[in-house]
């Protein structure tokens, strides 16, 4: 992911080259985790709305409070984009420790959260983080199917999440069986960690899934407007077209399912591809299986 390493990278060492009066970072988590979503797309994809505004009017609110209570001073907000080391600077506020899976994990309340930052020129008492309870567990190393995780550290090229939301173009072929039915990101790490067994389930309108995943075969047969129209505003749009239906395919080539045969059969004559060419794979998975 060029994006971590460009130009930008130099402006996550010091908040203060985004602002240069910021004093103090605010860290605010916000739970995402619903009881009711079932299906391959991740749960933090599933939402009504935008996440990033959703956070970002919440930390405009935590602004303006501060404000009347401390008089005028200088703010900036970050929402994801920003070029911050959040889970870092959130686990150094006392949010959570960065666990083994490589999220940031609160001890009453888990690790299903999205981070948000408010720099501001006030000078604030900092907190401090908490330890690390991870403890001797592996579970998430032991459930990863790429292989992805080693303690504390995620090699992205065997992720999931990688492969399903920002690899553009090919998907490798030693990756593509152990992604079974995932089309859009992986909650494994996190549905396994003991940590999580007791998360509560986010009140946060915005965040309610839209409704179940629709079904593999409606997703093979979305046009690029039918993709558009229904996943516009959530975080699946990110994936494209294209890459919605290369991961489409390889679900329906992990299922064991014959009747995703003619399906597949279609894609296998897609205008892209990219689309064409997972389709094949995923036929051919199918005769095999």
């Amino acid at each position: 992911m060029q994006y971590l390493t460009d130009h930008r990278a130099r402006l996550r060492e010091d908040p203060r080259l985004l602002m240069p009066s910021a004093r103090s970072v605010l860290c605010l988590g916000k739970l995402y985790k619903t009881k009711s979503i079932q299906g391959p797309i991740s749960n933090y994809a599933w939402g009504a709305g935008d996440y990033h505004d959703t956070l970002r009017a919440g930390l405009e609110r935590l602004a303006a409070a501060l404000q009347a209570e401390c008089g005028p001073f200088e703010f900036k907000i970050c929402v994801d984009a920003a070029p911050l080391l959040e889970r870092a600077i959130a686990s150094a506020a006392g949010l959570g420790w960065i666990g083994k899976n490589t999220c940031l994990i609160n001890e009453q309340t888990g690790s299903w959260y999205f981070l948000g930052e408010l720099l501001v020129s006030l000078e604030l008492p900092p907190d401090a983080p908490p330890p690390d309870r991870c403890g001797t567990c592996t579970a998430c190393l032991d459930a990863c199917p790429t292989q992805a995780l080693t303690p504390y550290s995620l090699d992205a090229r065997r992720c999931i999440s990688y492969h399903t939301i920002e690899l553009k173009g090919s998907i490798p072929e030693e990756f593509r069986a152990p992604m079974g039915g995932h089309v859009f990101g992986c909650d494994i790490c996190q549905d396994v960690c003991p940590w999580n067994t007791r998360a509560p389930s986010t009140t946060e309108p915005a965040f309610q899934p839209i409704d179940n995943a629709p079904a593999l075969e409606e997703m093979a047969a979305m046009t690029a407007e039918e993709f558009r129209a229904r996943f516009r505003r959530t975080p699946v749009w990110r994936t494209k077209h294209e890459g919605f239906l290369r991961n489409v395919a390889i679900a329906m080539g992990n299922s064991s399912e014959a009747r995703f045969g003619s399906a597949l059969d279609r894609l296998s004559r897609h205008e892209s591809p990219v689309v064409a060419e997972h389709a094949r794979w995923g036929l051919q998975r199918l005769s095999s299986s």
